[in-house]
């Protein structure tokens, strides 16, 4: 296997997370937490969405999907690269108010249809271009590709988990 198709497949299944996780929820579902302070369905999605535009745009050196387009904006949000979740309190958290499962899967399928287009065509010597130096040893495009789809795989298994907890 190519280490294109490889990356697309691992891509790919990503997808099928997210829609299990949000698919069918009202806004009051997608907002709904186990306890206080803590991170809500929507929340979830829309931060690993969020992560792969960033990084992504990075890797190709384009402005994220989030601020050239009107996602930030009808999610309710000002449209800043640098928020991407990190660090967010419950109230930034809470603001996150998508209304329902349509606008993330949107979202969503934009950026990673943008990422599966960046990923086709990869060979094995692109994986080793350093990415980032600000970091000891310096990022390469492999790792960073890597630890993209692990915060994705985490956070969509997270909110299936968050979804089963509260009932469909």
């Amino acid at each position: 296997m190519d280490v294109d198709a490889l990356l697309l497949e691992l891509y790919g299944r990503v997808e099928d997370h997210v829609v299990g996780a949000v698919a069918d929820l009202d806004a009051a579902g997608l907002a709904a937490t186990p306890a206080p302070g803590t991170n809500h369905i929507g929340w979830l999605v829309w931060h690993l969405t969020r992560v792969e535009d960033g990084h992504v745009a990075e890797l190709l050196d384009v402005d994220q999907l989030y601020v050239t387009g009107s996602w930030a904006e009808r999610l309710g949000m000002p449209p800043d690269p640098e928020d991407s979740g990190y660090g967010h309190t419950e109230e930034q958290v809470a603001a996150v108010e998508p209304g329902g499962p349509d606008l993330l899967l949107d979202y969503y399928r934009a950026v990673n249809a943008r990422t599966r287009g960046y990923l086709a065509g990869l060979s094995p010597a692109d994986l080793d271009r350093i990415v980032d130096e600000r970091w000891d040893p310096p990022v390469t495009l492999g790792v960073r590709l890597v630890s993209i789809v692990d915060d994705q795989i985490q956070h969509a298994g997270q909110a299936k988990y968050l979804r089963g907890l509260l009932g469909r």
